[in-house]
């Protein structure tokens, strides 16, 4: 039986704290999947094929790891996955409330389905996606937090 695990997220953009959150679980589990959440609600800057393809080409060579997307609840996308588990990153102390309010709530809704937190590499601990956006949005190099491609598809996007 495979030890599959679910990465669930918007990843709008992925950073460097994703990536190494990403790598490290491919070292721990069989199969990774990086869920990609459809999330109209959230305003997402890239569609969610842009997302797609900027988180495989961001992964490339790590052999273990699936990126597909989904639409609905995440335990039912955890559910069809084959998978029990599912990561959640927690950079900072201020997303335990919300991760943890997640995590009860979803263990309501499956308590099948176990949610594991894995903080990123200290060096990516404050980087988060919005930040990111703003930045670029300012004029800011942010090639220490995300890929080139990425940067390169920010700055299109946000006319930089």
């Amino acid at each position: 039986m495979k030890n599959i695990v679910v990465y669930p997220g918007t990843f709008d953009p992925i950073t460097y704290g994703h990536i190494d959150i990403i790598k490290r679980a491919s070292r721990i589990f069989d199969k990774v999947i990086v869920a990609v959440a459809h999330s109209e609600s959230k305003g997402t800057l890239f569609s969610v094929e842009e997302r797609l393809a900027m988180i495989r080409d961001s992964i490339k060579g790590t052999k273990n790891v699936v990126v597909e997307d989904f639409e609905g609840l995440v335990v039912d996308y955890v559910k069809k996955s084959g998978a029990k588990v599912m990561i959640r990153g927690l950079r900072m102390i201020s997303d335990f409330e919300y991760e943890l309010q997640m995590a009860l709530t979803n263990r309501k809704l499956a308590g099948d389905i176990e949610t594991i937190f894995m903080m990123p590499h200290e060096s990516y601990s404050y980087i988060s996606s919005k930040l990111i956006k703003e930045a670029v949005a300012l004029g800011a190099n942010v090639k220490n937090f995300v890929p080139g491609k990425v940067q390169i598809l920010l700055k299109k996007k946000l006319k930089r």
